[in-house]
Protein backbone atom coordinates (compact mmCIF):
# COMPACT_ATOMS: atom_id res chain seq x y z
CA UNK A 1 0.00 0.00 0.00
CA UNK A 2 2.93 2.00 -0.64
CA UNK A 3 2.27 5.32 -2.51
CA UNK A 4 -1.11 6.33 -0.71
CA UNK A 5 -1.57 9.89 0.05
CA UNK A 6 -3.47 10.28 3.78
CA UNK A 7 -4.30 13.74 4.34
CA UNK A 8 -5.01 15.26 7.45
CA UNK A 9 -8.27 17.27 7.66
CA UNK A 10 -8.93 18.95 10.41
CA UNK A 11 -12.46 21.16 10.51
CA UNK A 12 -14.70 23.17 12.92
CA UNK A 13 -17.65 21.37 14.48
CA UNK A 14 -21.09 23.15 14.15
CA UNK A 15 -21.62 22.61 17.79
CA UNK A 16 -18.07 22.85 19.13
CA UNK A 17 -15.01 25.04 19.19
CA UNK A 18 -11.76 24.62 18.82
CA UNK A 19 -9.67 23.16 21.90
CA UNK A 20 -7.78 25.18 23.84
CA UNK A 21 -4.49 23.20 22.77
CA UNK A 22 -5.32 23.63 18.67
CA UNK A 23 -6.92 20.73 18.16
CA UNK A 24 -10.59 21.20 15.79
CA UNK A 25 -13.70 19.22 16.95
CA UNK A 26 -13.86 17.65 13.34
CA UNK A 27 -11.13 15.16 12.64
CA UNK A 28 -9.85 12.65 10.25
CA UNK A 29 -7.65 11.36 7.55
CA UNK A 30 -8.37 11.19 3.89
CA UNK A 31 -7.15 8.00 1.86
CA UNK A 32 -6.56 8.60 -1.91
CA UNK A 33 -4.39 7.51 -4.60
CA UNK A 34 -1.42 9.61 -5.24
CA UNK A 35 -1.84 12.34 -8.24
CA UNK A 36 -5.52 11.56 -8.25
CA UNK A 37 -9.12 13.15 -7.30
CA UNK A 38 -11.24 10.34 -6.52
CA UNK A 39 -15.11 11.15 -8.16
CA UNK A 40 -16.49 8.60 -5.30
CA UNK A 41 -15.25 8.61 -2.37
CA UNK A 42 -16.17 6.95 1.03
CA UNK A 43 -16.72 8.35 4.18
CA UNK A 44 -16.79 5.93 7.88
CA UNK A 45 -17.74 7.12 11.36
CA UNK A 46 -18.59 5.66 14.67
CA UNK A 47 -20.07 6.32 17.40
CA UNK A 48 -16.49 6.36 19.67
CA UNK A 49 -13.99 4.80 17.99
CA UNK A 50 -10.99 6.48 16.56
CA UNK A 51 -11.69 5.65 12.72
CA UNK A 52 -9.33 7.91 10.79
CA UNK A 53 -6.98 5.03 10.52
CA UNK A 54 -9.66 2.14 9.17
CA UNK A 55 -8.63 -0.80 8.52
CA UNK A 56 -10.51 -0.78 4.62
CA UNK A 57 -9.15 3.17 3.89
CA UNK A 58 -5.60 1.93 2.36
CA UNK A 59 -7.17 -1.20 0.73
CA UNK A 60 -10.40 1.44 -1.13
CA UNK A 61 -7.21 4.04 -1.73
CA UNK A 62 -5.54 1.43 -4.14
CA UNK A 63 -8.84 0.72 -5.92
CA UNK A 64 -8.98 4.01 -6.64
CA UNK A 65 -11.57 5.22 -4.42
CA UNK A 66 -11.18 8.52 -2.02
CA UNK A 67 -11.71 7.27 1.65
CA UNK A 68 -12.52 9.48 4.70
CA UNK A 69 -11.74 7.66 7.88
CA UNK A 70 -13.45 10.72 10.13
CA UNK A 71 -14.60 11.32 13.67
CA UNK A 72 -16.82 13.21 15.56
CA UNK A 73 -16.09 14.86 18.45
CA UNK A 74 -17.82 12.62 20.39
CA UNK A 75 -14.12 10.23 19.53
CA UNK A 76 -13.14 8.40 22.71
CA UNK A 77 -15.76 10.46 24.03
CA UNK A 78 -18.76 8.11 24.63
CA UNK A 79 -19.75 8.84 27.66
CA UNK A 80 -21.10 12.39 26.25
CA UNK A 81 -22.20 10.72 23.14
CA UNK A 82 -25.37 13.59 21.60
CA UNK A 83 -26.69 12.23 18.77
CA UNK A 84 -27.74 15.28 17.09
CA UNK A 85 -24.65 16.53 17.55
CA UNK A 86 -22.94 14.09 16.24
CA UNK A 87 -24.75 13.92 13.07
CA UNK A 88 -23.67 17.54 12.71
CA UNK A 89 -19.74 17.07 12.51
CA UNK A 90 -20.62 14.03 9.71
CA UNK A 91 -22.08 16.61 7.52
CA UNK A 92 -18.74 18.19 7.30
CA UNK A 93 -17.13 15.64 6.50
CA UNK A 94 -19.44 14.55 3.69
CA UNK A 95 -19.67 18.25 2.90
CA UNK A 96 -15.96 18.60 2.69
CA UNK A 97 -15.60 15.36 0.43
CA UNK A 98 -18.07 17.60 -1.98
CA UNK A 99 -16.62 20.68 -1.74
CA UNK A 100 -13.11 20.20 -1.26
CA UNK A 101 -11.95 16.80 -2.26
CA UNK A 102 -14.07 16.70 -5.49
CA UNK A 103 -16.31 13.90 -4.86
CA UNK A 104 -19.07 13.77 -6.88
CA UNK A 105 -20.49 10.27 -5.35
CA UNK A 106 -20.34 9.56 -1.33
CA UNK A 107 -20.56 6.12 -0.04
CA UNK A 108 -21.82 5.82 3.59
CA UNK A 109 -20.00 3.19 5.40
CA UNK A 110 -21.46 2.24 8.01
CA UNK A 111 -19.06 -0.48 10.03
CA UNK A 112 -19.60 -1.94 12.91
CA UNK A 113 -21.62 0.46 15.57
CA UNK A 114 -20.90 3.35 12.58
CA UNK A 115 -23.88 1.05 11.07
CA UNK A 116 -27.08 2.70 12.91
CA UNK A 117 -25.32 6.05 13.00
CA UNK A 118 -24.50 5.99 9.22
CA UNK A 119 -28.08 5.14 8.85
CA UNK A 120 -28.80 7.77 11.52
CA UNK A 121 -27.03 10.42 9.17
CA UNK A 122 -28.79 9.61 6.22
CA UNK A 123 -32.41 9.44 7.38
CA UNK A 124 -31.64 12.66 8.54
CA UNK A 125 -30.43 13.88 5.60
CA UNK A 126 -33.49 12.76 3.30
CA UNK A 127 -36.00 13.26 6.35
CA UNK A 128 -35.36 15.24 8.96
CA UNK A 129 -36.66 13.49 12.24
CA UNK A 130 -33.94 13.75 14.71
CA UNK A 131 -34.85 15.74 18.14
CA UNK A 132 -32.85 17.07 21.42
CA UNK A 133 -32.29 14.76 24.00
CA UNK A 134 -34.50 16.61 27.15
CA UNK A 135 -33.50 19.59 28.03
CA UNK A 136 -31.02 20.31 25.34
CA UNK A 137 -31.48 22.89 22.55
CA UNK A 138 -32.06 22.03 18.40
CA UNK A 139 -28.88 21.91 16.22
CA UNK A 140 -29.68 23.68 13.44
CA UNK A 141 -26.83 22.29 11.35
CA UNK A 142 -28.76 19.22 11.55
CA UNK A 143 -31.82 20.66 9.43
CA UNK A 144 -29.68 20.20 5.65
CA UNK A 145 -27.00 17.71 6.03
CA UNK A 146 -25.84 16.47 2.52
CA UNK A 147 -26.91 13.32 1.71
CA UNK A 148 -24.98 9.72 0.70
CA UNK A 149 -25.62 8.36 -3.04
CA UNK A 150 -24.82 4.54 -1.53
CA UNK A 151 -24.93 2.90 1.85
CA UNK A 152 -22.66 0.26 3.43
CA UNK A 153 -23.42 -1.49 6.33
CA UNK A 154 -20.33 -3.42 7.13
CA UNK A 155 -20.22 -5.84 9.97
CA UNK A 156 -23.33 -3.54 11.67
CA UNK A 157 -24.84 -4.06 15.08
CA UNK A 158 -28.22 -2.95 15.10
CA UNK A 159 -28.19 -0.25 16.66
CA UNK A 160 -26.83 1.10 20.42
CA UNK A 161 -29.95 0.58 22.49
CA UNK A 162 -30.00 -3.05 21.09
CA UNK A 163 -26.85 -4.19 21.02
CA UNK A 164 -26.80 -2.70 24.41
CA UNK A 165 -29.42 -4.04 25.99
CA UNK A 166 -28.73 -7.60 24.23
CA UNK A 167 -25.34 -7.53 25.82
CA UNK A 168 -26.16 -6.35 29.28
CA UNK A 169 -26.24 -9.12 32.24
CA UNK A 170 -29.53 -9.61 33.47
CA UNK A 171 -29.08 -10.87 36.63
CA UNK A 172 -27.81 -7.58 38.14
CA UNK A 173 -30.50 -6.12 41.12
CA UNK A 174 -28.53 -2.86 41.91
CA UNK A 175 -26.91 -1.08 39.50
CA UNK A 176 -24.63 0.78 42.54
CA UNK A 177 -23.03 -2.75 42.98
CA UNK A 178 -20.90 -4.10 40.36
CA UNK A 179 -20.94 -7.56 42.32
CA UNK A 180 -25.16 -7.79 42.71
CA UNK A 181 -26.48 -11.03 41.49
CA UNK A 182 -29.83 -12.96 41.26
CA UNK A 183 -28.64 -16.26 41.12
CA UNK A 184 -31.43 -17.81 39.10
CA UNK A 185 -30.64 -15.47 36.12
CA UNK A 186 -26.83 -15.72 36.16
CA UNK A 187 -25.38 -16.56 33.19
CA UNK A 188 -22.02 -17.92 34.27
CA UNK A 189 -23.54 -20.28 36.68
CA UNK A 190 -23.08 -23.56 35.05
CA UNK A 191 -26.66 -24.37 36.65
CA UNK A 192 -28.27 -22.19 34.28
CA UNK A 193 -25.98 -23.44 30.79
CA UNK A 194 -25.31 -23.82 29.01
CA UNK A 195 -26.75 -24.96 27.09
CA UNK A 196 -29.08 -22.68 27.82
CA UNK A 197 -32.97 -23.30 27.38
CA UNK A 198 -35.71 -21.92 25.43
CA UNK A 199 -37.03 -20.82 29.08
CA UNK A 200 -33.92 -19.54 30.28
CA UNK A 201 -33.12 -17.45 27.35
CA UNK A 202 -36.77 -15.94 27.43
CA UNK A 203 -36.63 -14.88 31.13
CA UNK A 204 -33.54 -13.49 30.70
CA UNK A 205 -34.37 -11.57 27.64
CA UNK A 206 -36.85 -10.46 29.18
CA UNK A 207 -34.99 -9.18 32.43
CA UNK A 208 -32.61 -7.69 29.86
CA UNK A 209 -34.77 -5.17 28.81
CA UNK A 210 -36.27 -4.68 32.24
CA UNK A 211 -32.84 -3.42 33.24
CA UNK A 212 -32.52 -1.06 30.27
CA UNK A 213 -36.04 0.27 31.38
CA UNK A 214 -35.07 0.27 34.57
CA UNK A 215 -32.03 2.95 34.25
CA UNK A 216 -34.31 4.61 31.41
CA UNK A 217 -36.62 5.41 34.17
CA UNK A 218 -33.67 6.49 37.01
CA UNK A 219 -31.87 8.91 34.70
CA UNK A 220 -35.11 10.65 33.68
CA UNK A 221 -36.63 10.75 37.42
CA UNK A 222 -32.70 11.92 38.21
CA UNK A 223 -32.65 14.84 35.53
CA UNK A 224 -35.79 16.51 37.16
CA UNK A 225 -34.26 16.08 40.01
CA UNK A 226 -31.79 18.69 38.86
CA UNK A 227 -34.15 20.97 37.51
CA UNK A 228 -33.67 24.30 39.34
CA UNK A 229 -29.98 23.35 40.90
CA UNK A 230 -26.47 23.69 40.08
CA UNK A 231 -26.43 20.65 38.07
CA UNK A 232 -27.36 20.21 34.70
CA UNK A 233 -26.53 16.39 34.22
CA UNK A 234 -24.73 13.65 36.20
CA UNK A 235 -22.22 10.98 35.55
CA UNK A 236 -23.19 7.24 36.43
CA UNK A 237 -21.52 3.87 35.64
CA UNK A 238 -23.33 0.74 34.17
CA UNK A 239 -21.95 -2.49 35.76
CA UNK A 240 -21.33 -5.74 33.57
CA UNK A 241 -22.40 -5.96 29.79
CA UNK A 242 -20.29 -8.37 28.28
CA UNK A 243 -23.31 -11.05 29.03
CA UNK A 244 -25.11 -11.93 25.62
CA UNK A 245 -26.02 -15.73 25.74
CA UNK A 246 -24.77 -16.28 22.48
CA UNK A 247 -21.79 -15.44 22.97
CA UNK A 248 -21.97 -18.10 25.75
CA UNK A 249 -23.36 -20.66 24.30
CA UNK A 250 -22.78 -21.25 20.23
CA UNK A 251 -25.64 -23.63 20.23
CA UNK A 252 -27.72 -20.26 19.98
CA UNK A 253 -27.57 -18.67 16.21
CA UNK A 254 -24.72 -21.20 15.36
CA UNK A 255 -22.02 -19.46 13.33
CA UNK A 256 -18.75 -19.71 12.47
CA UNK A 257 -17.74 -17.61 15.72
CA UNK A 258 -15.42 -19.20 18.67
CA UNK A 259 -17.17 -20.52 21.55
CA UNK A 260 -17.59 -18.74 24.32
CA UNK A 261 -16.23 -15.56 23.39
CA UNK A 262 -16.61 -11.69 23.12
CA UNK A 263 -14.82 -8.82 21.51
CA UNK A 264 -12.36 -8.74 24.97
CA UNK A 265 -12.23 -12.35 24.77
CA UNK A 266 -13.85 -14.70 28.04
CA UNK A 267 -17.72 -13.25 28.35
CA UNK A 268 -17.14 -13.77 31.96
CA UNK A 269 -13.63 -11.99 32.80
CA UNK A 270 -14.64 -8.95 30.37
CA UNK A 271 -18.10 -8.81 32.42
CA UNK A 272 -16.83 -7.86 35.39
CA UNK A 273 -14.01 -5.96 34.19
CA UNK A 274 -13.97 -1.76 33.84
CA UNK A 275 -14.05 -1.74 29.82
CA UNK A 276 -17.76 -2.68 28.14
CA UNK A 277 -20.08 -0.08 26.22
CA UNK A 278 -21.79 2.41 27.84
CA UNK A 279 -19.92 1.79 31.18
CA UNK A 280 -19.98 5.61 31.66
CA UNK A 281 -22.94 7.82 30.74
CA UNK A 282 -24.80 11.61 31.31
CA UNK A 283 -28.11 11.23 32.47
CA UNK A 284 -28.58 12.84 28.60
CA UNK A 285 -26.14 10.31 27.00
CA UNK A 286 -27.77 7.57 28.47
CA UNK A 287 -31.46 8.83 27.26
CA UNK A 288 -29.75 9.65 23.68
CA UNK A 289 -27.52 6.73 22.90
CA UNK A 290 -28.56 3.56 25.09
CA UNK A 291 -32.00 3.82 26.45
CA UNK A 292 -34.35 1.88 24.38
CA UNK A 293 -37.49 4.24 25.25
CA UNK A 294 -35.93 7.05 24.76
CA UNK A 295 -32.90 6.72 22.09
CA UNK A 296 -32.56 7.43 18.72
CA UNK A 297 -29.70 4.99 17.83
CA UNK A 298 -31.52 2.74 16.75
CA UNK A 299 -30.79 1.26 13.44
CA UNK A 300 -34.45 0.51 12.12
CA UNK A 301 -36.39 3.19 12.06
CA UNK A 302 -33.61 4.85 10.23
CA UNK A 303 -32.89 2.66 7.79
CA UNK A 304 -36.49 2.57 6.73
CA UNK A 305 -35.77 5.79 5.32
CA UNK A 306 -32.29 5.14 3.55
CA UNK A 307 -33.88 4.67 -0.09
CA UNK A 308 -30.39 4.62 -2.21
CA UNK A 309 -28.83 1.46 -3.28
CA UNK A 310 -27.73 -0.50 -0.17
CA UNK A 311 -24.97 -3.29 0.94
CA UNK A 312 -24.86 -5.45 4.13
CA UNK A 313 -21.92 -7.28 4.25
CA UNK A 314 -21.96 -9.92 7.65
CA UNK A 315 -18.42 -11.37 9.10
CA UNK A 316 -19.74 -14.72 9.62
CA UNK A 317 -17.02 -15.46 12.87
CA UNK A 318 -18.35 -12.22 14.23
CA UNK A 319 -18.66 -12.46 18.32
CA UNK A 320 -20.60 -9.73 18.64
CA UNK A 321 -22.84 -9.07 15.19
CA UNK A 322 -25.47 -12.36 14.73
CA UNK A 323 -26.91 -13.41 11.38
CA UNK A 324 -30.64 -12.35 13.24
CA UNK A 325 -28.80 -9.00 13.11
CA UNK A 326 -27.08 -8.74 9.73
CA UNK A 327 -30.63 -10.14 8.23
CA UNK A 328 -32.85 -7.86 10.43
CA UNK A 329 -30.58 -4.99 8.93
CA UNK A 330 -31.39 -5.85 4.92
CA UNK A 331 -35.14 -6.26 5.98
CA UNK A 332 -35.48 -2.88 7.57
CA UNK A 333 -33.59 -1.31 4.47
CA UNK A 334 -35.98 0.81 2.34
CA UNK A 335 -33.92 0.65 -0.60
CA UNK A 336 -35.13 -1.18 -3.37
CA UNK A 337 -31.82 -2.00 -4.81
CA UNK A 338 -30.14 -3.84 -1.60
CA UNK A 339 -28.14 -6.97 -1.36
CA UNK A 340 -26.66 -9.31 1.69
CA UNK A 341 -23.03 -10.38 1.11
CA UNK A 342 -21.39 -12.27 3.66
CA UNK A 343 -17.23 -13.73 4.46
CA UNK A 344 -15.64 -15.77 6.79
CA UNK A 345 -14.36 -14.09 9.47
CA UNK A 346 -14.22 -11.99 12.36
CA UNK A 347 -15.76 -8.54 13.13
CA UNK A 348 -12.76 -6.34 12.37
CA UNK A 349 -12.00 -8.70 9.40
CA UNK A 350 -8.76 -9.22 10.39
CA UNK A 351 -7.86 -12.40 7.19
CA UNK A 352 -10.23 -10.96 4.66
CA UNK A 353 -9.91 -7.21 3.98
CA UNK A 354 -8.61 -7.48 0.32
CA UNK A 355 -11.87 -9.35 -0.49
CA UNK A 356 -13.94 -7.03 1.40
CA UNK A 357 -12.38 -4.07 -0.68
CA UNK A 358 -12.76 -6.05 -3.52
CA UNK A 359 -16.27 -6.52 -2.88
CA UNK A 360 -17.46 -2.78 -2.02
CA UNK A 361 -15.39 -1.95 -5.63
CA UNK A 362 -17.13 -4.18 -7.76
CA UNK A 363 -20.74 -3.40 -6.09
CA UNK A 364 -19.78 0.73 -6.14
CA UNK A 365 -18.87 0.31 -9.95
CA UNK A 366 -21.46 -2.32 -10.91
CA UNK A 367 -23.62 1.09 -9.68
Amino acid sequence: MNGIVREFVGLPSPTAGRAGAGGHPCQGVYHRPPGARPKTAFIAAHYNVDFSEHYLAAHLAERGYGFLGWNTRFRGNEAHFLLDHALADIGVGVRWLRESAGAERVVLLGNSGGGSLMAAYQSQAVEPNVVPVAGMRPVDAIEDLPEGDLFVALAAHAGRPEVLTSWMDASVTDESDALSLDPDLDPFDPRNGPPFGIEFQERYRAAQRARNERVTGWALDRLEALRGTRARDALFTVHRTWADLRMIDPAIEPSDRAPNSCYLGDPARANYGVFGIGSLCTLRTWLSMWSLRTSQCGAAPHLARVRVPSLVVHATADEGVFDSDARALLRALAAEDKRLETVRDGHYLPRSRPWAADLLDAWVRSR
